[in-house]
Formats: structure tokens, sequence, C-alpha cells
């Protein structure tokens, strides 16, 4: 005889039941992808540390000479410290020496972005456009992700970078 089991999500109040525990394990991870209000109180939250706007200029002097290629584990090493128009932004940052890495799936190393323009010219779906950045040493413009979310990942951008600044993040990664 086999004894059911029950879960109840302590968010919404769903009662999960099912006699077989990897069955409702199963089930309970579901239920927690799907959950409606875990969701809208997971981006409420993602929403009350939204990080602050990034300022372009300062006085910061803290530089040194960063070459690539970009760290393609910053994600795990570094701390997002901002956003610029809605493109986050990868501490350490001290403007305009120091500008750390920007973006999220299209992501660059404005330390070590020398503005060739490469990547402008390669994107086929002109996610990049100018952003000036006066005062930093390697460049006084840097290529600015504008419409990151139309790449479509065809890495034209990341094989063409000289000093190899630009990584490409498929969706999920």
């Amino acid at each position: 005889m086999s004894s059911e089991r029950e879960y109840i999500c302590p968010d919404c109040g769903c009662l999960l039941i099912h006699s077989n525990p990897l069955t409702l394990e199963s089930m309970l991870d579901v239920h927690n992808q799907l959950c409606v209000v875990k969701r809208q109180k997971s981006m409420a939250s993602q929403l009350a540390t939204k990080a602050s706007t990034i300022s372009l200029s300062g006085t910061g002097t803290n530089y040194s000479k960063a070459e690539g290629p970009i760290d393609p584990e910053f994600k795990s090493k570094r701390q997002v410290v901002g956003t610029f128009q809605g493109i986050k932004v990868w501490g350490p940052i001290d403007p305009p020496g120091q500008l750390g890495i920007w973006g999220t799936q299209v992501t660059v190393d404005y330390d070590i972005c020398i503005a060739d323009g490469a990547c402008i010219e390669a994107c086929p779906v002109n996610v990049y456009e100018w952003l000036d950045t006066p005062g930093h040493p390697g460049s006084e413009k840097k290529t600015f992700m504008a419409r990151e979310k139309d790449c479509i990942f065809c890495m034209a951008c990341e094989n063409v970078c000289p000093p190899q600044c630009v990584k490409i993040f498929q969706k999920g990664t």
C-alpha cells in the first residue's frame, strides 16, 4: 500500500500530491519554474535591488592597461555595479579611467576595447552604436550594445574583434 505525499506551495497555496516521491519532486521543480506568485515576488525583489545608473563622467584615475581576451568567466567573478540605458555594467569601475564590462548576452570589456569599429561593421542586425567615453585612456568612444536584444548570436562581432574584447553568450548562459 502506497502513501500519498503532498507539498503545499508557500507562495500560491497550490497543493501537489503524488505517491512516488521522485515524481512529486519533479512536479515541485516544474511548479517552482511556473508559479506565477513566485515569479512575481522574484521580479519585485529584482526591481527593489536594481543597480544604480552608471555615469561615464567622474574623477577616477584607476586604470591599468588591460589586454584581451575578455574573461569568459567574468559573470562568476564580477558583480553588476549598475546599468546604463538598461544595459548591465560589471565592475569594477572608476570612470573615466576604468569602465568595466558591459552587457549580458552581447558583452564588451570597455577597458580592452580600442574602438576600431570592426564589431559595428560586422554585425548584420546593427546591435552596436558608438558611445562617447571621454577621458578613457584606451579610446574616447566605445561600441555600445544599444540593441542587445536584437542579437542573432552569429558571433561575427566576437570573431572580428582584434583585441578580443567582445564575448557573446547564448540566452540562458
